[in-house]
């Protein structure tokens, strides 16, 4: 990618407010400089932001195309048709809404179009990688339904679908939810869509993390089987932060009055227009080569850090996602994202399956980005390990972080 966009609005920003630039110009820095190793986080081209900076931000636009609170959106109207037609076809769905501000506003839309409160719904339970939206009671999601959570197996790590079908079967949701923030492997769409078949539930598939590996062929998409589809458009699909919900025809109603009036006000246009571009990105083959090597790239971090001590729950990976357990390296994983934050590698901590201390969360969406590949992650692996070990010292570690980030900048000059 090259960066056209940032150092212009960069120029207006120090002309005029010199000292928010330098905190902008210090997070570029600070990304550029460090590895971006979270599950959730990607670079977005300079065509993304360009449309995030644009005058669209200016309007105010409720409702939807052709039925808006405002005058004078006949321009924006435009726009937000192209991403939902881009979308449409990007994921082969009847219906689109590309208006949610978060994959969570995304999942608290789907809900309100399919659900009353008090409803029980059956998803991944939070220890096993469920998301906050799936029944976390610090969530509107505990307060407002009754969650009844499934979880995975204990020696293999893969979601226990015979639990899965026998908690259906007892407690009869009104929807079942499949999806995670921090499970590895591809979801089997098919199965949860025979099993709420069979309890007469709505099926909701989670899809914030995988969304971008569907788009580019890399990961089995849920849109065949689930009646509504939630997704983040940032994370490896690379657009900007925002959400989208993905639906049949028959819901469509549903679904676009759940998000505006019942959940939402007016429309970000200006993120709704940098949708559109990175749908528009996503439709190519450079984006689905992206994808698959975003892929290969998890699987040899994986392996490596299994060579080096490292426990790999469920093994290995099918996604971007890698979850592991620094226990075998003498730390949990707090200590662990610690003592890497201090060394410039940037990464999470998450729960580990059927264990009471945390383990790391790691992706290879943004590192891809960059252009790196498989030599780059066995690098990765080792310093980590060094680092974790207390083998390599921070400042010794950064300097070996600067000098690999340095060969692959995320906005080249």
């Amino acid at each position: 990618m090259s960066v056209t966009h940032a150092p212009q609005t960069a120029d207006v920003l120090t002309r005029q407010d010199p000292e928010l630039a330098e905190i902008l110009l210090g997070e570029l820095h600070r990304q550029s400089s460090t590895l971006q190793l979270i599950a959730a986080e990607n670079f977005c081209s300079p065509a993304v932001l360009a449309a995030l900076g644009s005058a669209l931000a200016n309007k105010y636009a409720e409702g939807y195309p052709g039925a808006r609170h405002h005058g004078g959106c006949e321009i924006v109207d435009v726009a937000e048709r192209l991403a939902v037609d881009r979308a449409k076809s990007l994921f082969g769905a009847e219906h689109a809404n590309v208006q949610s501000h978060s994959g969570s506003s995304a999942v608290l839309a789907a809900y309100a179009a399919l659900l009353r409160p008090g409803d029980t719904v059956l998803a991944l339970g939070l220890p096993y990688g469920g998301h906050l939206t799936h029944g976390s009671p610090a969530n509107f999601s505990g307060r407002w339904f009754d969650f009844v959570p499934y979880g995975v197996d204990a020696e293999t790590g893969l979601i226990d679908h015979e639990q899965v079908r026998t908690l259906a079967r007892t407690h009869r949701p009104k929807a079942i939810v499949c999806g995670s923030i921090a499970y590895p492997r591809h979801i089997d769409y098919a199965f949860f869509r025979e099993v709420a078949d069979e309890v007469g539930a709505y099926l909701i598939a989670d899809a914030a993390h995988p969304i971008g590996l569907v788009a580019g062929g890399a990961a089995p998409s849920p849109v065949p089987y689930a009646d509504v589809v939630c997704a983040t458009t940032h994370k490896v699909l690379r657009g900007p932060r925002g959400g989208m919900i993905l639906c049949g025809g028959e819901l469509a109603e549903r679904v676009d009055r759940a998000v505006f009036p019942f959940t939402q006000g007016g429309a970000q246009m200006h993120t709704i227009a940098a949708k559109a571009v990175a749908f528009g990105e996503a439709a190519t083959p450079a984006f689905a080569a992206y994808a698959h090597q975003v892929v290969a790239n998890a699987r040899i971090l994986a392996a490596a850090l299994a060579d080096e001590g490292i426990v790999v729950t469920t093994g290995g990976t099918d996604t971007h996602l890698v979850t592991a357990d620094p226990a075998p390296l003498g730390v949990d994983g707090r200590a662990a994202r610690g003592r890497l934050a201090a060394a410039g590698m940037v990464l999470d901590c998450c729960a580990l399956p059927h264990a009471d201390t945390r383990g790391l969360r790691l992706g290879t969406a943004a590192v891809t980005t960059q252009g790196m590949a498989e030599k780059e992650m066995e690098r990765i692996a080792a310093l980590l390990a060094g680092v974790v070990r207390s083998e390599v010292e921070s400042v010794r570690a950064r300097e070996e972080v600067r000098d690999l980030v340095g060969g692959f900048p995320p906005y080249p000059a």
